[in-house]
């Protein structure tokens, strides 16, 4: 099944985080899959709606149910990096979702003029997040703080 990246909606952001999302789906013709919102799904929904900014946060969907959200975590910074985040609901995990997800949120980061580097953080014994982020061309940076491991890819001149 084809994984779609949906906009997300600052209602759609805020309905997760008063527990009631399907609702605020259903305007957008979509419905919450199997085990979404996940365990994570709020703490990425948090900063979205303090900042009322949704540019850049998106949803992870699979014939129209919602399975997860991935987006960059604020802006690029003063050199042009800027990190990502992703997250599946537990039960769309180990299918090639979460690989096509990312994918494709780097087909759009890396669109995006004022990026230069994309950096993703994962905990350290989450193998499958970090086979995902090499499979995809991330290289291994030394800078995290543990429990956290750092990859980095550079994006294409713009």
């Amino acid at each position: 099944m084809t994984v779609q990246l949906v906009p997300l909606d600052l209602d759609v952001a805020r309905a997760v985080l008063q527990g009631s999302p399907a609702d605020a789906l259903t305007a957008l013709n979509l419905r919450c899959g199997r085990g979404w919102p996940h365990a994570d799904t709020a703490d990425a929904m948090r900063p979205v709606v303090a900042q009322r900014d949704t540019v850049g946060s998106f949803l992870v969907v699979v014939a129209d149910e919602v399975i997860g959200e991935c987006g960059w975590r604020g802006r690029p910074d003063g050199v042009g990096e800027v990190e990502i985040g992703y997250g599946l609901a537990p039960s769309a995990r180990g299918r090639g979702h979460g690989t096509a997800a990312v994918r494709a949120l780097m087909a759009w980061v890396e669109q995006q003029p004022e990026v230069r580097a994309v950096r993703a953080e994962v905990l350290q014994g989450n193998a499958p997040s970090r086979r995902l982020l090499e499979r995809l061309g991330f290289q291994h940076a030394p800078d995290a703080t543990p429990p956290y491991v750092a990859y980095v890819r550079e994006a294409p001149t713009n």
